[in-house]
């Protein structure tokens, strides 16, 4: 599966961002698909999660009551709700997708084989 992100921005801090990512091929019904960030000179990280088959997404603990993961899979896209952003949110959003993922790996960058190639969200304070 192919992806590709959009939706970045700049945004003050307290605003909102919805990032979409937008999957062809076939597989992306069937995949888990996730949403990692990496702020400037630090390592990507985790932020939300969606499996295949469930419903219950899962969040970072500084994602957790801002940030909403969803998915429409008659238009193969996911999404990423950001409210009440923190200038600590700043970084590239990249999306995620594979069809191998168990529970415990969720969290994990190196589990997820398709990647998008990012986009920017700033908050500014």
């Amino acid at each position: 599966v192919q992806l590709q992100a959009s939706g970045g921005g700049l945004v003050q801090a307290g605003g909102s961002l919805t990032l979409s990512c937008a999957a062809s091929g076939s597989t992306f019904r069937a995949s888990t698909v996730a949403w990692f960030r990496q702020a400037p000179d630090k390592d990507r990280e985790f932020v939300a999660a969606l499996k295949y088959g469930n419903s219950n997404p899962y969040y970072s603990a500084s994602a957790k009551g801002r940030f909403t993961i969803s998915r429409d899979n008659a238009k193969n896209t996911l999404y990423l709700r950001m409210n009440a952003l923190k200038p600590e949110d700043t970084g590239v959003y990249f999306c995620a997708a594979d069809r191998s993922i168990i529970t415990g790996r969720i969290r994990e960058q190196h589990a997820y084989g398709n990647w998008g190639q990012g986009t920017q969200v700033t908050v500014s304070s």
